[in-house]
């Protein structure tokens, strides 16, 4: 019988969920992966789910009704729902097979004193701290950051999937340095071909695809496009994720799609854009290297290590407009100029930006304390 690996995440339906759970199965084969949904066992729970629900307005209510926080994502941010995810993770662990669990974000604690833990998480609460503009009275209470910083105490190994976010849990948090490592993250959409050709360069087409309008820089977007306009007549602006209501020229707002038909779009640019104010990672810039595309993009968060000015694309300051034109008009002007840096994006996700490769550098660091 095959010794247990204990998988454990709050929901389901995300792409990287999947992308994870797979991850693992491939990574571990001498292993079975069981994974448990704090949502899903939370829906089992009626009278938790009800009192979490008042902790969120005791918490976090009058800054729900002012629109500083929103109810679902303060939800997970109380010091109640972090205690029951907390004793029911420990219930699962209490039984015998698992040889080590591994959560996926670090919202809660799942780890239990007898059994090591690996926590892959793409972001930190304080992180948010450093970003400009952030204002620090939108962090969660006092009493849930505390919670989070056990998260990393009790853990065996932290995952990150960017630098900054290593810096934040050496800096904010006093994690040791040895007890992080950066080991990136794959593309959560389906490639079509891993030597697929982008046939869109010379079709001044610049993708968006995001589904938080304003945080990820969909206004500045579109004034910047409105310049591209004049230098450009036709260049064309693709919006998919999210419905703004836009009335300009050459623009096509696409909305939603399923995670599986998003490949169309990246098949068919010439620049990906993402021009966002606050990104805890930023996965669809993986799908974006992966597609062979130059990234134009805002020097905040974990872009940085995915976007290099003049090697793959460039990098602007959030909420630049006039920077933000004369990134896109160099790239959209010179189809030959978006190949050369859309290899640039390919080669780096070959390399770096691949769940195969992800999977390699957790198992070299789990290996050694497993005793594998």
């Amino acid at each position: 019988m095959k010794p247990k690996i204990a998988h454990f995440r709050i929901w389901s339906s995300a792409p990287i969920a999947r992308s994870v759970a797979d991850l693992l199965t491939n990574t571990f084969p001498e292993f079975s992966v069981e994974v448990f949904d704090f949502s899903s066992l939370l829906r089992d729970d009626k009278a938790e789910l009800l009192l979490n629900g008042l902790s969120v307005v005791r918490h976090y209510g009058w800054g729900i009704i002012m629109g500083k926080w929103d109810f679902r994502t303060m939800f997970w941010r109380t010091p109640r729902i972090f205690q029951w995810i907390k004793l029911k993770a420990e219930e699962i662990l209490a039984s015998s097979g698992y040889r080590f669990s591994f959560q996926l974000g670090s919202l809660y604690d799942a780890s239990h004193s007898e059994i090591p833990n690996f926590v892959y998480t793409d972001h930190t609460h304080l992180e948010n701290l450093n970003y400009i503009g952030f204002d620090p009275s939108r962090l969660a209470v006092p009493a849930w950051i505390s919670l989070e910083k056990e998260i990393y105490a009790n853990a065996t190994k932290v995952f990150t999937r960017s630098s900054n976010i290593t810096r934040s849990l050496v800096e904010q948090y006093a994690c040791p340095s040895d007890k992080i490592a950066q080991v990136n993250m794959g593309s959560n959409v389906r490639l079509v071909s891993a030597e697929m050709e982008n046939e869109g360069y010379s079709s001044k087409e610049i993708l968006f695809v995001g589904g938080d309008w304003e945080r990820k820089g969909g206004p500045e977007l579109v004034a910047a496009f409105r310049k591209v306009l004049l230098a450009i007549p036709d260049a064309r602006l693709t919006i998919v994720g999210c419905f703004p209501k836009l009335d300009v020229p050459n623009v096509d707002v696409v909305g939603p799609v399923p995670v599986d038909a998003v490949h169309k779009y990246f098949l068919r640019a010439s620049v990906f854009c993402l021009p966002t104010k606050l990104e805890p990672f930023g996965a669809v810039f993986v799908e974006a290297l992966s597609y062979k595309l130059p990234i134009v993009a805002t020097d905040v968060g974990a872009i940085p290590d995915f976007v290099t000015p003049g090697m793959n694309g460039y990098l602007v300051q959030p909420e630049q407009v006039e920077e933000l034109a004369g990134a896109l008009l160099q790239l959209i002007s010179n189809p030959n100029k978006c190949r050369e840096l859309g290899e640039q994006s390919y080669q780096l996700a070959r390399q770096r930006y691949n769940w195969a490769s992800v999977g390699k550098l957790i198992r070299g660091e789990i290996e050694p304390i497993l005793g594998l």
